[in-house]
């Protein structure tokens, strides 16, 4: 594969060279650092080849290193070199390519894009200077929706649309197409190049805390829209424009017992009395159908469905019996954050996500994961078990190649050993363009659901006096005329958020997942009630979970529904200046004795539900 002229030259990498026609072939060529003139290989060898020839190249311990993927620090002056400040549970990337030979890394907080995409360059030279200059892969959750969800990173400089239950209320598969083009891009212009998105679970147990990040409870309208997303994404074929999606959380993460995450130790397993496991594998279906480069399953433990009580990434029925068997799939498979090590916080231990399997060791943990048929572990950093279990007999390296081929192969599809750099000039040319601007305020606006609108008190036309809670004064004075009493107004607006209740625990995380009752109780109701019931009140509802609120739709006078809105987003439609299109993703249950008697796998099942699946009036 790999013609050296006077100096030495790293097997792996194609960068930015200049295409130069021979007699006999074409070859590329770079000036090194000392001038002289490096010759690679054509770079339109078989990807196979290109990959096998790179495997045989390497040491265990380098194929370990690309079977583990971690968070990054990205520092604030866009240097890679480690500081005292670290980022949650993060380490500087350098810091684990150095010890740990790892190059894929996933971002979680960051300073912002130019910053992003000056450290990205950096990273990739440093990577250049490593034995095999495997290009480093940069990895995010969301980062495109308004949004106070814990699984989506702040938007900073990115484009901010609806969360993807908007989506789903919308319905329309080509502005979901369009979304994630314009998101593709974005991710382009910064080096992000694997979404850990989308989330195809289905919403049927509506206290599941990760309602938000789905596109509801309906499995056809899932497919629909996530084919779409991932098309947007990766395009036709995965190349060197694309982002790999890495779709989750296989084979649905919805069905969880009474609602609670198996992020933590406290869940009960994923259950399903309504024997329907196979309705969630229906966005999976058409995931694979739309070619998704990877696949996350999930924590959950599938209680009664296998040979086995364990969770999903240790569960070989799953993943190699039903995903690569079945489904013939032969992508990435990458587990969930945090299989293998323990967290070690102020005030508790959040134990590794090991259900199942906790009394086996850390090397146990990997071996079973890896006999079950996943390639990377995420959130970890520990490839030393891996190379522990290879020289200790117990794994074969055949194994590993297996993964370690699948890892280097989605590089080179994605060009990174062609080109991996970005151009740090366009950066802000691409993110904050006027058109995906308005294309995300749009699509806030188009998903707001209207659920109620006595005496079609909505529009309103601004002539009118307005109480506001939970609004920005600055911005509702731009509407109407902003009074400091209700008693003074001719309309209350006021935003709400759906109920939670946080989970007794000294895991500060676990604190923040919206887990518990779904209905208002006690003082808060009651001052909610106070207000309806002093002034017409139009009530603005955030959705991340299907509220009970059969109370504000009665003493309401108009009830909208919203899935990640500004303020502005949320008053022009209010005001007339934008229109809600928006049809529930999931039904809103009347009673939290009703969601208790649902069946956690079965779709829009509550009893006489408060509205059903696909309401929306509309101006």
């Amino acid at each position: 594969m790999l013609r050296e002229t006077g100096s030495s030259v790293h097997a792996s990498a194609l960068r930015q060279s200049t295409l130069i026609q021979t007699e006999d072939d074409f070859s590329f060529r770079d000036l090194n650092k000392n001038g002289k003139l490096d010759v690679y290989e054509d770079s339109r060898q078989p990807v196979d080849t290109r990959v096998e020839d790179l495997l045989a190249q390497m040491t265990l311990e380098e194929k370990a290193g690309l079977l583990f993927i971690n968070g990054a620090v990205v520092n604030e002056d866009g240097s890679i070199e480690d500081q005292p400040r670290t980022a949650g549970f993060a380490r500087a990337a350098v810091t684990q390519m150095t010890r740990q030979q790892m190059n894929h890394f996933n971002l979680w907080q960051i300073p912002g894009a130019k910053v992003v995409a000056s450290w990205y360059n950096k990273l990739q030279r440093f990577a250049e200077q490593t034995r095999l200059g495997i290009p480093v892969t940069i990895a995010s959750d969301p980062r495109n929706h308004f949004t106070r969800n814990i699984f989506s990173m702040a938007a900073n400089d990115f484009s901010q649309w609806c969360e993807t239950l908007g989506f789903a209320a919308i319905g329309d598969a080509e502005l979901v197409r369009q979304f994630a083009d314009i998101v593709r891009r974005e991710y382009l212009a910064v080096g992000i190049r694997v979404a850990l998105h989308p989330q195809i679970d289905l919403a049927t147990e509506p206290r599941w805390p990760r309602i938000s990040g789905t596109f509801g409870e309906d499995a056809h309208l899932t497919a629909r829209l996530a084919e779409a997303y991932i098309e947007g994404f990766q395009e036709k074929t995965l190349g060197p424009d694309s982002v790999a999606c890495m779709t989750k959380h296989f084979p649905g993460g919805g069905p969880q017992n009474e609602g609670l995450d198996p992020h933590f130790e406290f869940q009960r397993g994923q259950i399903y009395p309504g024997n329907n496991f196979d309705y969630h594998l229906i966005p999976f279906e058409a995931a694979l159908a739309a070619k998704t480069a990877a696949i996350m399953p999930y924590y959950g433990v599938p209680m009664d469905q296998t040979d086995e009580n364990v969770a999903m990434s240790f569960n070989k029925a799953i993943i190699t019996g039903l995903l690569r068997e079945k489904y013939q799939f032969d992508g990435v498979v990458c587990t969930d954050w945090g299989l293998i090590t323990d967290v070690h916080m102020p005030e508790t231990t959040w134990p590794a996500r090991a259900w199942g399997v906790e009394n086996l060791s850390g090397p146990e943990r990997v071996l079973k994961a890896l006999d079950a048929g996943v390639d990377q572990f995420g959130g970890e950093s520990c490839p030393e078990y891996v190379v522990e279990l290879v020289n200790s007999g117990r794994l074969p390296e055949a194994r590993i190649d297996q993964s370690a081929g699948r890892l280097l192969l989605l590089k080179f599809q994605l060009g990174l050993f062609d080109n991996p750099f970005v151009d740090e000039d366009e950066v802000s040319k691409v993110l904050g363009h006027p058109d995906s601007v308005t294309a995300g305020l749009k699509s806030q606006q188009r998903a707001m659901t209207l659920l109620k609108n006595e005496d079609h008190v909505l529009p309103l036309n601004g002539g009118q006096k307005i109480f506001i809670k939970n609004i920005d004064p600055s911005v509702a004075a731009h509407y109407a005329d902003v009074v400091a009493a209700p008693e003074a107004a001719d309309f209350a607006i006021l935003r709400l958020e759906t109920p939670w209740v946080p989970v007794d625990t000294k895991n500060p995380f676990a604190r923040g997942f919206h887990h518990g009752d779904l209905d208002f109780k006690g003082q808060v109701k009651a001052e909610i009630l106070k207000l309806l019931q002093t002034v017409p009140t139009i009530v603005v509802l955030y959705l991340d979970r299907p509220a009970v609120i059969p109370e504000i739709k009665q003493f309401s006078r108009a009830l909208l529904a919203e899935y990640g809105a500004s303020d502005s987003a949320v008053l022009d439609v209010i005001f007339g200046k934008a229109f809600p299109e928006g049809k529930l993703p999931f039904e809103l249950p009347s009673s939290m004795e009703a969601v208790r008697n649902q069946k956690a796998d079965v779709p829009y099942d509550s009893e006489n539900p408060l509205y059903p699946f696909g309401f929306g009036l509309s101006y």
